[in-house]
């Protein structure tokens, strides 16, 4: 970014980029708002670079998935008062782009200021993406940008078809990987003390597992 902004002053046209790109911006803005007025609730929709992305319904692995990590994860968050957790259909919206991540957390000093009337939230302290043949490309590029540069703590990265996860923290703006496999424990930073085997992403047995070990 810092190289891009230097080569861009020394361009004698800045004044007219500037311009062209603050016209951009002000028609995705308008197609931003277009998109927020058209979407239904049972839409599962995205505005993505000033693009609408629409979504098919997920496979059974995906929802297995989405499923496993919602009952660890809100349970245990339930028990100590750590915030909220939603699943899918909460509208994320960012400076640029609006998402609906798999799975969200906010914790109680952002989740004290939400109303039961809210329909566009802010940037989550830890988001949970599962990937798709359709999203895999998002959710590892623009996706995984967006979310760092707006301060998302924790990243976590599903594969179901690969039965795969990979964490991701943030350090200095920027993601770095904490943990990638099948099999083995994964300890979040964003949401205080949960931690659970990667094994329970996946399976029923191991999942009922480490849902008793986080009640215990």
């Amino acid at each position: 970014m810092d190289d891009l902004m230097k080569a861009l002053k020394k361009r004698p046209d800045l004044k007219g980029i500037v311009q062209t790109l603050q016209a951009q911006l002000e028609d995705e803005n308008r197609l931003r708002q277009e998109f927020y007025n058209t979407i239904e609730e049972g839409d599962k929709a995205e505005f993505i670079n000033g693009e609408v992305v629409m979504h098919s319904p997920v496979k059974l692995e995906h929802a297995s998935c989405s499923t496993f990590i919602m009952n660890l994860l809100l349970n245990y968050c339930l028990k100590h008062d750590l915030g909220d957790v939603y699943v899918e259909k909460i509208m994320v919206q960012l400076s640029r782009n609006s998402y609906e991540p798999d799975i969200v957390f906010f914790g109680n000093e952002k989740a004290k200021n939400f109303n039961p009337g809210q329909m566009l939230f802010p940037a989550p302290d830890f988001v949970v993406e599962i990937l798709s043949p359709s999203t895999e490309k998002n959710d590892r590029g623009i996706k995984f940008e967006d979310y760092a540069l707006h301060a998302v703590a924790e990243y976590w990265i599903v594969d179901p078809a690969n039965k795969s996860i990979e964490q991701y923290l943030l350090h200095h703006d920027k993601y770095q990987l904490e943990f990638k496999g099948k099999n083995g424990i994964i300890t979040s930073k964003a949401v205080k003390g949960f931690t659970i085997n990667a094994k329970a992403i996946f399976y029923k047995a191991e999942n009922l597992k480490a849902l008793k070990e986080l009640m215990a």
